[in-house]
């Protein structure tokens, strides 16, 4: 009964999920046209810069959600509201000195401004506004909206996806309206980040304040409740390396790319980013839910069924990354061409090491079992990510631009997230050799060449029509698609025991 609750919680997360981002998809490639044809390539550059930015500061917050949310898997399992509450509590006062931190590094960096930005062609105004935009909605989570780690943890993240997406897709709408419409739409579009992320907080308070009455925090508590659950600090601390690799990934790219060129082409990587986070988001939302549902597997200590559940996450991860990724090599330059001109186009080396970079993004899986387990004690492997990130990134960068920065990502992501973290979690978690992760993923990543290379040949014997407008784009997006999801079915259920147990199991599921 447990299992299929938790099944039907993933399943529920999912649809609810995927059910926002193809609406925010939508959206999102409407607004960038029409942000770049009314506003420019500079504001957008802008827009993107002062964002990581901001995130530089937030890794002051770095580990405190993921260890409090590893921290209340078991009370959630067990019921105490007591050790909910001061958990939660303990996590609002970190939460609190945290954004006492970002506040007052948002006055240190914003000093450096017009170094930072001397050679944009943007008024410093509006790179104020943006960042101030984007600090409030940051601070907000710090100070207002820190308890919804526990619909996450809980299994419930659809809620707080139904209040956050609605008024985000309200808000993109309205900018959108804004920019096209009125006089100085930049200002009304920082204006309307503001106003959304004030009745976002708003929402999640009240639905928090519906599902758990009983959450009273005392955050004042912090400092005698820290003592209580000193293992919090503990794990914060492990963790906060581990997202110093993350940020460099996803955040420090941009700034590279500005650095060896300029905002322009900031903008132009920023188009295919789009693309990118957007099926990472697909991704995501498929599997939205199945890190609670995970933690909550691991906690009843279920051996046999944890390694079940994790070669069947794994399988359905590559698979789902491989077709993705198969559909943006085909399709993406023409997307990018007829959507906003032939010009913003990536050399083509360039998009497949970004392919690359995103398939291993799109298809890790062993993060999820290794924060079930709360195994974050590695931290030197983030920092040795991080070194090669911003290492290679530089060196490559310096002979070959972009293509060289892309492939110190590459590299670093190879060594870390292909490498170790399988070898620790199966060191560390399952208490097995790591030599059957070695076999299996190799044997998979075969099965994709083999469905690759189908495809590529059933698309080289119907070439795919030239592209004059969205309707042609559909339909090689028909065929690349059905053609990819054929053969990757096929080969896949001919050969791989573990994707026959899923396709079972998700039927058997579905009937229930």
């Amino acid at each position: 009964m447990a299992e299929v609750s938790r099944t039907a919680r993933v399943i529920q997360n999912a649809k609810v999920a995927l059910f926002f981002y193809c609406i925010n998809l939508i959206l999102q490639f409407f607004s960038r046209k029409i942000f770049l044809d009314y506003l420019g390539a500079e504001l957008l550059g802008l827009n993107t810069t002062a964002q990581n930015l901001l995130q530089f500061l937030n890794l002051a917050e770095s580990g405190i959600g993921t260890a409090v949310a590893f921290a209340l898997y078991k009370p959630l399992s067990q019921k105490n509201r007591q050790e909910i509450i001061d958990i939660v509590s303990l996590q609002g006062w970190f939460y609190r000195w945290v954004g006492l931190f970002v506040i007052a590094g948002s006055i240190v960096l914003m000093a450096f401004f017009p170094w930072i930005f001397a050679k944009a062609d943007v008024p410093l105004v509006y790179v104020y506004g943006t960042f101030i935009a984007f600090l409030i909605s940051a601070l907000l989570g710090y100070f207002v909206n820190y308890k919804m780690i526990v619909l996450s943890a809980d299994q419930k993240e659809y809620k707080i996806t139904i209040e956050t997406q609605s008024i985000k897709v309200i808000k993109i709408f309205i900018q959108m309206l804004a920019i096209w419409k009125l006089p100085h739409g930049y200002l009304w579009w920082m204006c309307l980040e503001v106003i959304a992320s004030v009745a976002v907080s708003i929402r999640l308070n009240l639905v928090i304040q519906k599902e758990y009455p009983w959450l009273q925090t005392k955050i004042s508590q912090g400092g005698k409740l820290q003592k209580k659950y000193s293992y919090l600090l503990i794990k914060t601390k492990q963790l906060f390396f581990h997202k110093i690799g993350s940020y460099v990934l996803t955040q420090t790219t941009p700034l590279i790319v500005y650095a060896f060129a300029s905002l322009t082409l900031v903008a132009i990587y920023g188009n295919y980013l789009i693309i990118m986070t957007g099926c990472l988001l697909l991704a995501n939302a498929f599997f939205r839910g199945i890190n609670s549902s995970v933690g909550n597997l691991v906690a009843g200590g279920d051996n046999l069924k944890i390694k079940q559940i994790f070669w069947e996450v794994f399988t359905l991860r590559l698979y789902f990354a491989s077709v993705i990724c198969t559909g943006i090599f085909y399709l993406s330059d023409s997307f990018i061409t007829l959507w906003i001109g032939y010009e913003y186009l990536l050399p083509r080396e360039s998009l497949f090491i970004l392919i690359c970079i995103y398939f291993i993004q799109m298809s890790r899986s062993c993060e999820i079992f290794l924060s079930a387990y709360g195994l974050f004690k590695d931290i030197w492997a983030p920092i040795v990510e991080a070194v090669l990130n911003i290492g290679l990134s530089i060196a490559l960068g310096y002979f070959w631009g972009i293509f060289g920065i892309f492939m110190g990502i590459l590299v670093s992501l190879i060594v870390v997230i292909n490498g170790w973290k399988p070898y620790f979690l199966f060191k560390e978690g399952f208490k097995q050799c790591v030599l059957e992760y070695v076999r299996t993923y190799t044997v998979k990543l075969i099965l994709i060449f083999i469905s690759s290379v189908l495809t590529y040949l059933f698309l080289s014997s119907n070439p795919l029509t030239k592209v004059y407008n969205f309707f042609d784009w559909v339909y090689n997006a028909a065929i690349v698609v059905i053609a990819s999801l054929f053969f990757s079915t096929l080969i896949f259920y001919l050969f791989d025991s573990a994707f026959r147990s899923l396709v079972s199991h998700l039927i058997y599921t579905l009937k229930k």
